[in-house]
């Protein structure tokens, strides 16, 4: 199965404005690479929290659509909420 998510580019990066974006039901994302630059990406949090529950989101290759251009990425790490059913960030690389 095929996952696509759209994304976008987050310019501000540090603990306020990922709380900012958490508070606004988005999902603050990191791709990264040997041989790439990394890329600080904003997801929706309604698209990634009932998807990341299936087992294959964590084995196959993912694509994150960035400002028109399809990545392809694979979930490395992902930090969830303490007791809410929340994701709070997830790192990908690409595949």
């Amino acid at each position: 199965m095929s996952y696509t998510f759209n994304a976008e580019i987050r310019t501000e990066v540090g603990k306020g404005s990922s709380r900012r974006l958490r508070r606004a039901g988005k999902l603050p994302a990191v791709v990264y690479g040997k041989g790439k630059e990394p890329m600080s990406i904003v997801l929706n949090h309604k698209d990634i929290i009932n998807i990341q529950l299936n087992d294959d989101f964590y084995t196959t290759d993912l694509t994150v659509v960035v400002d028109g251009k399809e990545v392809k990425v694979r979930a490395q790490a992902m930090q969830r909420h303490a007791f809410k059913p929340m994701v709070e960030h997830i790192d990908f690389v690409y595949a």
